[in-house]
């Protein structure tokens, strides 16, 4: 008994002077630094906790719902689910409106159609303008989608005409060529087993679709797959809302101008310097040799250049027709709505394409009753023409359920110029509006059975009944997608070819979604039978 107290004893005494020593060397830690050195710490500590937290109370004090933000990244860390997963998680749990946080920046979603209509028609100009610019765009810094006001009606003014009917018949012939090439692919690789991946096919023929109509280049990239074009394209769209560069821009909004005097952007400098090259090389090519014989978009825009007489130029917007005078593009506004092409057409086009073969292969009835149509519009394998693609109903039905369920573009985006009241909304000026479509394309109140691949929603007697402000898959009003009409027109060739020939099981391949984790796989089989059919009044002659 002595003994263990006399051990305890000691025991003790050494954590006495133990702890002794550690406060000791804590105190002398802590004296290194001076009062005013510990003054400036709390300081900061403090102005970082009021910087990261200030925000939030925005929602708060409108009376909006949302998710809980997080000091400094606000809701951002959601995006790992995907912003058509997190949005519909937001929807079904706030409702029609609820407000989010892209870092300390708020973000006002709204999901209700009134509203919705008045944000993009109503009151597009007057109380609204274009999605918000976070900066480092690099060259694409007066793109369209980036430009406002009236620096974005001029530049789009001159790139309409490039849209018509007309042209896009012009350019009908350009595209059979590549759809052609796609047939040819098809067929080899039909005896392949493992099936194939079609976002890489979709892809090429996107590619060879937009660089031969816009500035008559032929890479041929379904043959070439390691052509530059298409090495520099997906490293362009390898884009990571994740990235450090985009937490920054996020976070820390002040650093934005410091980023852009060290050239530094969302997008490769290596990627854009190649594209902005080439594209100077062609333009140099053209004014040199005076292509006027060539109809290409690239053409429309240098030849806007060379006007020497001012055109009272009628632009539609929706119903609305107002005159403007037509001012001339600079070099670099060319360059930079050329680049933009390529980047929102390739990937756009390519996974639109990619759901839809998906869709109908697990929708085999749905395949054969456009099997059917395409055989009367082309009996005996017909060469398909401009008119009868664009007529052609049930195509038409088909592509657009398959972007009401897999819409490529899950999100609009503007910004409000001046606070403005919607039916008892208050929209405080400089508010940034995020409409999300892929919710509202699956919501049940507007679609019966809304996760089931139903063509018949948007057939004839049926599709009167769509709302165009829960249906969007291009936007919506007069700043919808420009390109809308070239996209379908490639979309629904591309379809025709290959179902003329091809049968599409679902032999291989995973349930897709707007980005899958892994390639969509599928088997082009040739078609037993395919020069059946009688033609129906939508055959016209070429």
């Amino acid at each position: 008994m002595l003994l263990y107290c006399r051990t305890s004893w000691l025991l003790l005494s050494r954590l006495e002077v133990l702890q002794d020593r550690v406060q000791s060397d804590l105190m002398d830690y802590f004296w290194i630094f001076s009062a005013e050195t510990w003054t400036l710490l709390l300081l900061f500590t403090s102005l970082l906790l009021l910087y990261g937290y200030w925000p939030y109370k925005y929602f708060v004090k409108l009376g909006i719902p949302g998710p809980k933000p997080l000091p400094l990244f606000g809701t951002m860390l959601e995006y790992r689910k995907g912003f058509h997963a997190f949005d519909m998680e937001c929807y079904r749990k706030y409702g029609k409106i609820w407000g989010i946080f892209d870092g300390r920046e708020p973000v006002l979603s709204i999901a209700d159609q009134t509203i919705v209509k008045s944000i993009l028609v109503k009151e597009c100009y007057t109380y609204f303008t274009n999605r918000r610019d976070v900066g480092l765009n690099g060259e694409l810094y007066d793109a369209l989608f980036v430009t406002k006001d009236e620096d974005w009606k001029r530049i789009r003014n001159h790139l309409s005409p490039s849209f018509t009917s007309g042209r896009l018949k012009e350019m009908f012939g350009i595209m059979k060529t590549h759809t052609n090439t796609l047939v040819k692919n098809l067929e080899k690789s039909s005896k392949n087993t493992e099936g194939v991946a079609v976002k890489e096919v979709f892809g090429a023929y996107s590619m060879d679709v937009i660089t031969s109509t816009a500035f008559s280049v032929d890479i041929d990239s379904m043959n070439n797959p390691k052509d530059p074009f298409v090495t520099n394209i997906k490293k362009m769209l390898d884009i990571d809302f994740l990235s450090p560069i985009f937490i920054i821009a996020m976070v820390f909004p002040f650093a934005l101008p410091l980023l852009e005097n060290m050239k530094i952007s969302f997008f490769p400098q290596s990627v854009s310097d190649f594209f902005l090259g080439s594209l100077k090389k062609i333009k140099t090519e053209r004014e040199a040799k005076n292509h006027k014989s060539r109809v290409d978009i690239l053409q429309l825009m240098v030849d806007s250049q060379t006007e020497d007489y001012i055109t009272l130029h009628y632009i539609t917007f929706g119903r609305r027709f107002c005159p403007k005078r037509l001012t001339i593009v600079n070099d670099h506004e060319i360059l930079s709505q050329s680049m933009s092409f390529i980047f929102a057409g390739y990937e756009t086009s390519s996974s639109t394409l990619s759901f839809f073969f998906y869709n109908i292969a697990t929708n085999p009835e749905t395949m054969k009753k456009l099997q059917q149509e395409i055989d009367q519009t082309f009996p005996n394998k017909t060469p398909v023409n401009y008119d009868a693609v664009m007529n052609m109903e049930y195509l038409e039905a088909a592509l657009n359920e398959s972007m009401r369920l897999f819409p490529v573009v899950a999100r609009l985006e503007r910004v409000c110029k001046e606070t403005i009241e919607i039916n008892g909304l208050t929209i405080p000026q400089g508010t940034s509006i995020m409409i999300p479509v892929f919710p509202l394309h699956r919501d049940p109140e507007y679609w019966s059975d809304p996760s089931t691949f139903n063509p018949e929603r948007f057939t004839k007697g049926n599709k009167e009944n769509v709302d165009p402000y829960v249906y969007m898959p291009f936007g919506s009003g007069p700043r919808n997608c420009i390109g809308m009409r070239f996209a379908l027109l490639a979309m629904k060739l591309a379809i025709v070819e290959i179902l003329q020939r091809f049968d599409v099981p679902l032999k291989l391949g995973i349930h897709p979604f707007l980005s899958p984790k892994y390639p969509i796989k599928l088997k082009f089989i040739p078609r037993a039978n395919s020069s059946s059919g009688e033609p129906n009044n939508n055959q016209v002659k070429s």
